[in-house]
């Protein structure tokens, strides 16, 4: 009977496709980055199999757990058709820790899953690196995370991320859209590009326009790939800096601008009965939006598909608005007063760009 052969030395595990040595080696490069996000809370280090955070219940009243679970997305493929894979991993952990600040929680600590089709080393610790960044412009720990290689599902250079993230407030401070009041004011706070929604639609019209990444439009001051690679912003620091400002008798509600738009996204944290207003001319419609419109995106979906310019809101009591306004810019987040709180339904946007 003959035995079926892998090959001189047998089946393994790296000729399936699977390099557990290469793994190790990506663990090792990351190493250093994932430690600079060490919160004290964090007991061990990496190389367990879970990771573990001592919560001090003592510091709170009554202390609500909070978790979001988010990935990139398509803008995935614009890193591996650059071939830069330093900047989505801060694009990770923005779309989940500034889920959970929307509720007024504290991140904590974030897992991350990368499943690839081959690992090569230097590239998941570039991945990781930029997650590891984002965690510490969020003030969260990265206790731990998967790298999975995939070859028989994924190309060699394929790959897509996820992360979870769990945070903490207190169950009197939960935030929403039963804080909100008529009167009430809604600050903007600036994008820093398209973020990471939008990016079938972004991709889409680049192949169809013919448009080099690596060249700069004249509507823009630097090459469209730069432009369209602009890490997400990450307000959680910003914003739990606004609550304990202002209090939950200031900041009534924020809305993280993702998919759906400026309205649809606001509209999820006002009440029955009551009305977001947000004035288009208190901004101007960022330079890539337009270029893309120029090349056959109408604005109505450009609205409904990007930011377009505000990543972020925060409802806040009118009384308190330019206080609101002067603590962000502060932290150099620029914001603006764009709307207010009246009766009608959801959310509208209405007048024109500056």
């Amino acid at each position: 009977m003959t035995r079926p052969s892998g090959g001189a030395g047998g089946f393994t595990y790296a000729a399936s496709g699977v390099d557990i040595d290469a793994g190790e080696r990506a663990v090792t490069l990351m190493r250093t980055a994932v430690e600079r996000t060490r919160r004290p809370e964090v007991v061990g280090g990496l190389g367990g199999f879970a990771g573990l955070f001592a919560l001090d219940t003592s510091r709170y009243r009554r202390p609500l757990l909070a978790s979001s679970t988010d990935g990139v997305g398509t803008k995935i493929a614009l890193a591996r058709q650059l071939d830069r894979h330093d900047t989505v991993g801060v694009d990770l952990v923005a779309m989940v820790v500034d889920d959970l600040v929307a509720c007024g929680a504290e991140p904590l600590f974030l897992q991350d899953y990368v499943a690839c089709g081959k690992v090569v080393p230097e590239r998941v610790a570039a991945i990781v690196t930029g997650i590891a960044a984002g965690c510490e412009q969020a003030g969260a720990a990265l206790v731990g995370g998967e790298t999975a290689e995939h070859g028989d599902l994924m190309d060699a250079d394929e790959y897509d991320l996820a992360a979870t993230a769990v945070g903490v407030v207190e169950a009197d401070a939960v935030l929403g859209p039963e804080r909100v009041r008529e009167g009430d004011a809604v600050v903007a706070m600036a994008s820093s590009g398209f973020h990471s929604n939008g990016y079938s639609l972004v991709r889409r019209v680049v192949a169809a326009a013919g448009l080099d990444l690596a060249a700069t439009p004249s509507e823009l001051d630097r090459p469209l790939g730069d432009v369209l690679l602009e890490p997400t912003r990450v307000y959680a620091l910003d914003c739990l800096a606004l609550v304990a400002e202002l209090g939950v008798d200031g900041v009534h509600a924020f809305a993280h601008i993702t998919g759906g738009g400026l309205a649809g996204n606001t509209a999820r944290v006002v009440p029955e009965g009551l009305e977001a207003v947000l004035d288009r001319g208190t901004w101007a419609l960022p330079a890539a939006v337009h270029l893309l419109e120029a090349h056959g995106v109408p604005r109505a979906e450009s609205e409904r598909a990007f930011n377009c310019g505000v990543g972020m809101v925060a409802v806040v009591a009118a009384a308190d608005a330019d206080r609101a306004v002067g603590l962000l810019t502060a932290r150099g987040v620029p914001a603006w007063v764009a709307g207010t709180v009246g009766t009608g339904t959801g959310a509208r946007l209405v007048g024109s760009y500056r």
